[in-house]
Formats: C-alpha cells, structure tokens, sequence
C-alpha cells in the first residue's frame, strides 16, 4: 500500500469551515428536541444533477417515494464497474444526497475508484425516529435488487460486487443494512464489502476519546447527546438506552452476527474524532465475531475530513485505502467459493 501523506497542519480556513458549522448547527438545536435547520442549511449549499459529465462523472436523480438517490456514472466507458451503495452522515439529522459536499465526495469515489455510486436519501431525525433511517436504508438495496428497477442503474453496473459505504450516521446506517442484507436472499444483489468512514456509535460510558476535547475537531459532544436522544422512539416495550444494540454495536447488547455472512469490512478512524474509542471498539468487536475487517487511522484527522478535497489524507483515503479494499474484494469474488 502506498506511503500515507506527510502530516500537516489542518488549513486555518477548514478550522474556520469547521467552527462555522459547527456554530450554525448549535445554534439549532432546542431544547424540546426539535431542530431548525434554517441555521445549518445556510452552510449546506445544495446542487443539482448533472448530465454533462463533471470531473468526468454524470449523475442522476431517482425518486422511490418517500426517499429518493441520486446515482453518479463515470462517462464514456461501458465496463462493468461494481455498485457502491452510500449512506451520508449528518447525525442522522441532517444532509442529503444533493449536499454538496456528498455530491463531491461520491463524485471522486465514482471516479477514482472506478464504481457506479448510489447516494441514499433517508428520512430524518426529529421528525422521524428509529428505525426509519434502516428500514430506508435497506428499502433501497431492495429495490435496486427488483427487476423491474433495473433500468434505474446503467447496463454497466455489477450488482454482484456491490459494496455499502457510509460515514458517520451513514455508517452505522450502513453496519446495520449489512447485517440485514446477510439475512435476506437477493436475487441479483451481492454484497462483497462495508466501508464504514467514522462511524457513529456511543454506548451509556463516555468514551475517553469523548471525555478528551482538546485538540477534537469536526463533531462536538453535545451535538452527539442530542442527536441520540431524539433517535430513540417516542415509546418502546424495549430497554432503550446508548447500549442498544444499534448504538453501542460492540457493547453488552450487541447483535450476535458470528453465524452471519457479514461482509468484509474497512473502518476508518480519525485520530481528532471524539468517536475514535467506538470506531476501534467495532473493528475489535468485528474481528471478534471472526469476520474480515481492516482498521485505517489517519492519526491526525478530524470528524468528516474526507469531504475535503485538498487534504491529503483524504485523497489518500480514496486512492489508494478504499481502492485497494474494493479491488481485493472484488478479486476474491471472482474465485470459486472464495467466502465459504
């Protein structure tokens, strides 16, 4: 695998991107759980689908009512390419397909992988609690899985290696569409591969990567707090706390997929993310469970670095980590009973 970048200092203007956002969000959040987003949207720039080709990639939008994704195709080349199935973050509260910043970052994944990419809409926290965003979530693998959908995709993409992506919210959004993707008999889909960027998890403990703020860039803790509060649903016959399972997924409730043909699996931490202790927790827990899982650090990182193009990590991160990862999945895939 190629040499990681050099470490550098983190640009004064993503520090001021950072805080910004992070000042809007705040300033959002109420105290009887309700949000306005009018605050944050002032720093999430919306654009549309592009049919000619930018940075070589056209995209498109698909309605499925009442979510929607938009599916981003590298031009002029008719090769099968594998699917990528993407889950944005945003706490589960915020952002959508047409974000710019996702619309950027499944941009550079369609190109510099190569990959067909689908970008998932979900439903959103307050509005809609758990388990909206996961029956979504694996609502679309569905629906991409019917035959009568199939014109939705190109006539390239390779629904036997498809690969489910997401970051923050949007992977612990997608750990769990895995876990019922390997209990669900497709009948074109394949799911060779999870690729979880930072992914949000907590548990009733605080974390010492929680406890320790200096230095944490690009997630606050009371944004966490908040976000999981108005996640649970309004009434449940269950005991519902941050050590349900699909919060603290490594935790003493945690799912028991040992006997799951869970897929491989590639974490991806950020040394700066106060949610650093939780993600090296699940890669620990994965490999547990006896499944194939690789850890990536960027030491130095914070919380949604990806989503910045000019950093060298992040360029780093899809080039040569995510795309080594695709391509052995991909490879073992090809070869008979390779997963038995």
């Amino acid at each position: 695998m190629d040499k990681k970048p050099e470490t550098n200092p983190i640009p004064q203007i993503i520090r001021d991107i950072l805080f910004i956002a992070n000042t809007l969000i705040d300033v959002g959040l109420r105290t009887d759980g309700t949000i306005d987003r009018r605050f944050r949207d002032l720093a999430d720039p919306k654009v549309p689908a592009n049919s000619t080709p930018v940075e070589g990639v056209k995209s498109y939008d698909v309605t499925t009512n009442p979510c929607w994704f938009r599916v981003f195709v590298l031009d002029m080349t008719t090769k099968k390419l594998p699917v990528i199935v993407y889950y944005h973050g945003g706490g589960f509260a915020y952002y959508g397909p047409d974000s710019a910043a996702f619309d950027g970052l499944c941009r550079r994944f369609a190109s510099m992988l190569p990959a067909i990419v689908v970008s998932a809409s979900y439903r959103l926290i307050p509005e809609h609690r758990y388990p909206t965003q996961y029956e979504d979530g694996f609502n679309l693998l569905k629906f991409l899985d019917e035959d009568k959908n199939r014109n939705k995709l190109p006539k390239n993409a390779d629904l036997q290696n498809c690969f489910v992506f997401g970051d923050s919210a949007g992977g612990n959004l997608a750990h769990h569409v895995c876990i019922r993707a390997a209990q669900y008999k497709f009948q074109q889909i394949k799911v060779i591969g999870l690729v979880a960027l930072q992914p949000y998890f907590g548990g009733q403990q605080r974390a010492a990567s929680e406890l320790a703020s200096e230095n944490r860039l690009g997630l606050h803790l009371n944004q966490t707090d908040f976000y999981w509060n108005v996640f649970q649903p309004h009434s449940t016959d269950e005991t519902w706390d941050r050590d349900h399972e699909v919060i603290n997924v490594s935790g003493p409730r945690a799912a028991d997929i040992s006997g799951l043909d869970f897929p491989a699996t590639l974490v991806v931490v950020g040394g700066r993310d106060i949610l650093e202790d939780w993600q090296r927790n699940y890669y620990a827990w994965l490999k547990n469970s006896g499944k194939e899982a690789y850890m990536e650090e960027y030491e130095y990182t914070f919380h949604g670095f990806y989503t910045f193009p000019e950093l060298a990590e992040a360029k780093h991160l899809i080039s040569v980590v995510v795309k080594d990862f695709v391509n052995k999945q991909m490879n073992m895939n090809t070869r008979p009973h390779s997963r038995l």
